[in-house]
């Protein structure tokens, strides 16, 4: 790289354009531009390949509340999968295979549709505004970006009016978050009485609150093996329910190894957050996981975080005052005035958007602090 390159030229001119990494593939580029390009050793990390005897597990949801010892074998796999892959996808989860074609039919209808139409909704201001289309939330932060667009839009508790959402996927965003809502609260049940739990401590505290989609599509990229889809990360929410198509790409860090989450047909990928793991007081794991992209594609996925909707959730307060989150009888030990910091974990307007730029780094750096403090403090009162 020469000494004369101005990264932040280019960057902002690559954001001006409002166009996004489709528009630099719709342009014919041959070579991926630096700003995409992430530093080559990370890129090397081993992965197992698809043939691995290891793999993601997968949870048959069928019957779950009709028979007694079907539903303890159901919550015994959640436990065992959320303690120990933090991942694990979902089949007969009850949403119809029409809704999941849907809204993958349309992320794509609105990221291939006109280019002015689209650039309407472009934007980066996450405080006022509920649905916005951009690529790379931290695209000024980050080191290296990502060869992704993303059309994101809250849901939950307050969706914004059906005028503002994009015309040409409007009732598929309506139908499908209904859905999502209907299978979070489901999940939140049995990860509540995989911890020992009431069955509906987890929703009564605010854990299903909120809803934001993401909206992936990674364009065919023609450098795959210089860049990522999505760079190396975990959740900061409670918990994450994703969509993919069949093309492929994400992966799982487990022992230290990057495992491909193959796409089952009609699954739905589910992984635990920050949040999740550390009221749970790690007993529930939130890992590291990726997105690689491809010379095929484009590659669509629809990422369902459930969040607190604000610092007034029941999790938050309970966090605040140190009342601790009861598991199997015991209460969390972490010391009140470290959860006093949760304040900067939940920088949300009232209006339901959350500023990536600002609450994504302060999730990851207090739960990062707690967790590494945490050791201090949880004593053998902890879950076993």
């Amino acid at each position: 790289m020469g000494s004369n390159y101005d990264r932040k030229s280019e960057l902002k001119a690559f954001d001006e354009t409002k166009t996004g990494v489709k528009g630099l593939v719709d342009a014919g580029v041959a070579k991926i531009p630096t700003i995409f390009v992430h530093q080559q050793h990370k890129l090397e990390v081993k992965s197992h390949s698809g043939k691995s005897q290891i793999s993601v597990p997968v949870i048959d949801l069928e019957g779950v509340y009709k028979d007694a010892n079907l539903h303890a074998q159901i919550i015994e796999k959640v436990r065992d999968s959320s303690e120990k892959w933090g991942f694990f996808q979902l089949v007969n989860h009850g949403i119809p295979d029409r809704v999941l074609k849907q809204m993958i039919d349309g992320v794509r209808k609105f990221n291939e549709q006109d280019s002015e139409v689209k650039k309407k909704f472009y934007s980066r201001d996450y405080a006022k505004k509920k649905v916005l289309f951009n690529s790379n939330f931290d695209l000024f932060q980050a080191p290296a970006a990502n060869w992704r667009d993303t059309f994101a839009c809250v849901m939950a508790p307050h969706p914004p009016a059906q005028e503002e959402m994009p015309a040409v996927c409007r009732e598929t965003l309506i139908e499908f978050s209904k859905q999502i809502m209907k299978l979070g609260c489901t999940v939140f049940e049995l990860l509540s009485e995989a911890l020992g739990l009431d069955i509906n401590h987890l929703k009564d505290i605010g854990c299903a609150e909120g809803l934001l989609l993401l909206c992936n599509y990674y364009p065919t990229c023609p450098e795959p093996e210089l860049t990522m889809g999505s760079s190396s990360h975990s959740d900061s929410d409670f918990l994450t329910i994703l969509l993919q198509d069949q093309i492929g790409g994400l992966q799982v860090l487990h022992d230290n190894q990057w495992v491909d989450v193959t796409p089952t047909p009609g699954a739905l990928v589910v992984n635990i957050g920050d949040l999740l793991q550390l009221i749970s007081n790690d007993k529930l794991k939130s890992v590291h996981h990726r997105a690689l992209v491809k010379n095929v594609g484009p590659r669509i996925s629809v990422a369902c975080f459930f969040r607190a909707q604000n610092d007034s959730s029941e999790c938050i307060k309970t966090l605040r005052t140190h009342q601790g989150v009861v598991i199997r009888g015991k209460p969390s030990n972490l010391q009140g005035n470290h959860c006093q910091r949760f304040s900067c974990l939940l920088p949300l307007q009232r209006s339901g958007w959350s500023p990536f730029t600002t609450a994504f780094q302060a999730v990851k750096l207090v739960c990062n602090g707690v967790r590494k403090s945490a050791s201090a403090w949880v004593t053998s009162t902890s879950v076993s």
